[in-house]
């Protein structure tokens, strides 16, 4: 009696999850590609990584075959050497600085600029949504294009920034060339690219605001500062935090406008994370082993800052 009470107990589960799976059946059919496109795409290649990080793989260790000749591979296993060599290296707090600051600037005025301009576009004005369309075309554009017409627009001989300086009667700039003006360089293009964003997400929240919380504001006699502070704020706090989260991760990783428009110079001096891994796989004796540990140690540093940052979000609303 008490086995068969045992084995009815095991059975439901499985009958639970059978029946569960014939009851919805379509919805695991149309969830199994994306799973299994994520797996090929983005499992194998982690699991990949985190294998060739922990190895000394490089460009003249790797198995390949030339013709009709095969050569095995000869890296061998080092454990974490690499994520020792890169944390204890000089050149990773240099490029982690640099990114921090990268990644704090842009975001700041993504924010900063993106609300500004949603606030403005919230407003009744003539023309508001041809405004829209042309303040989201950079958006638009892919990135690639982006930082070539910016670099182009920055070229310090023939750019047309600096053709409009001398025509004002000011010496042009070596916008690409100098380190200081460099950097001025990349945020400014990133910026440009990254306002649209926060302007559409921002204004999808003000548009979620009910209105009615401002005109009892008004009639109370709150100010326009008090009214912002204490309903707008709040009223796109979900949303900021979500937009500010992502548009952090999206910066930090921002690769094609530091390659592309700098190509991490001049002297290294736009060079972030991740430009720095892709040189050491892709450029001169290709470091496999330690570009798949500097990507490992940037995935490390994102996860922790955006647990961080979900926990301080969570504790401050619990605290309000």
């Amino acid at each position: 009696m008490a086995a068969d009470v045992v084995a009815a107990r095991r059975a439901a589960p499985r009958s639970g999850a059978r029946r569960l799976l014939s009851r919805h059946w379509y919805a695991w059919a149309m969830v199994a590609p994306v799973v299994i496109v994520t797996l090929v795409l983005v499992g194998y290649p982690l699991v990949r990584g985190v294998y060739l990080s922990l190895t000394d793989a490089t460009e003249a260790t790797m198995g390949r075959t030339i013709g009709m000749n095969v050569i095995p591979a000869t890296y061998e296993f080092v454990g974490l050497r690499n994520y020792a060599d890169i944390l204890t290296s000089s050149t990773f707090l240099g490029r982690l600085a640099w990114t921090v600051v990268w990644t704090l600037v842009c975001v700041a005025l993504h924010v900063g600029i993106g609300l500004g301009l949603a606030l403005l576009l919230n407003r009744p004005m003539r023309l508001r949504a041809l405004y829209r369309m042309l303040l989201v075309l950079p958006w638009a554009v892919p990135a690639f294009v982006s930082a070539f017409i910016w670099r182009y627009l920055l070229n310090g001989e023939f750019g047309v920034v600096n053709a409009m300086l001398r025509a004002a009667g000011f010496a042009g700039i070596s916008w690409l060339d100098d380190p200081f003006w460099a950097k001025v360089s990349v945020i400014a293009c990133n910026v440009w690219l990254g306002v649209p964003f926060m302007m559409l997400a921002l204004l999808g929240g003000l548009q979620g605001i009910p209105r009615e919380l401002y005109e009892a504001a008004e009639v109370d006699g709150a100010s326009a500062w008090q009214r912002f502070r204490h309903i707008t704020v709040p009223g796109l706090r979900p949303v900021l935090s979500t937009v500010v989260l992502l548009g952090t991760i999206w910066t930090f990783n921002q690769f094609p406008v530091i390659f592309l428009l700098t190509r991490g110079g001049p002297a290294g001096s736009t060079e972030i994370l991740v430009t720095y891994a892709y040189r050491q796989a892709f450029e001169g004796i290709r470091d496999y082993a330690g570009s798949a540990a500097w990507g490992l140690v940037i995935l490390a540093l994102l996860v922790v800052m955006a647990t961080v940052y979900r926990r301080a979000l969570r504790q401050q609303g619990e605290a309000w």
